[in-house]
Order: C-alpha cells, then sequence, then structure tokens
C-alpha cells in the first residue's frame, strides 16, 4: 500500500535550517553532500532540499509505492501532470507528478542501486543520474 514516507524542504541555508529541526526537536539530519541533509528514521523522514536547481516552490510530500511505473501510469491516468519523469539516485527511484489542484509530489520506490555504506551518499560529486538533468 502506498504511504507517505517523506518530506522535502526548500530551504535557503542548509545549515540553519539543520540546526533548528536538531536544536527544535531532537532529530538527527544526516549531510549528504552541502546541500542536503534529512533524517534516516525509517518512518516519516524529512529531507532539506538547498540545492536551487532541483528544489520545488513549496514542500514535497513523498509517497513511496512497490511498482514505479504503474504509480507513474495510474497517476496520470488519474488527471495528474508530470513534471519529472522517473529519475534515479543512491537507494531509489521518483518521479514528481503535480496533482489537478496544483500540489506537486514525488512518488518513489527504493531500490539495490546503491550498495555502498549509508554515510557515503551523495559525499562529494553527486552520483550519476542523481537529479533530474
Amino acid at each position: 500500500m502506498p504511504v507517505l514516507n517523506y518530506v522535502e524542504l526548500p530551504v535557503s541555508d542548509i545549515e540553519a535550517s539543520a540546526a533548528f529541526f536538531e536544536q527544535a526537536f531532537g532529530w538527527e539530519l544526516k549531510r549528504f553532500g552541502p546541500g542536503y541533509a534529512a533524517t534516516t528514521t525509517g518512518l516519516t523522514d524529512l529531507g532539506l532540499q538547498g540545492d536551487p536547481q532541483a528544489q520545488t516552490a513549496a514542500p514535497l510530500p513523498v509517497i513511496e509505492v512497490d511498482d514505479l511505473q504503474a504509480a507513474l501510469v495510474a497517476a496520470q491516468k488519474a488527471g495528474g501532470e508530470i513534471t519529472h519523469p522517473i529519475f534515479t539516485f543512491p537507494g531509489g527511484a521518483r518521479f514528481h507528478v503535480r496533482e489537478p489542484s496544483g500540489t506537486e509530489l514525488a512518488v518513489w520506490t527504493s531500490t539495490s542501486q546503491w550498495d555502498g555504506a549509508e554515510e557515503d551518499m551523495f559525499v562529494g560529486e553527486k552520483k550519476q543520474d542523481y537529479r533530474p538533468g
């Protein structure tokens, strides 16, 4: 069953925003390179997107599904506009869709693409295919 398991916020100062969530709520945010930080609890996690080229205009709810291609087809049939086709990143793949009232959301699935240590994800150069081109 699809579940809301992530919310990504566009932020202008990654370190200030990460410090806020850590101090205000006691959350641990892992840094995935200079422009991204996230909680990794396995529950509903929070991502902070500091890369202006990858940011959405508003918070981005992220829904996890088992079959990404079927979800893309279903989203289109339901009247959704695909704003980013399926792309991969270490550990998963996702697409973005705008629902009929204008809210953009992401739909993702876990993959076994990333086989390195979690702390090495996104550090240094972004991995190939991490973001849409």
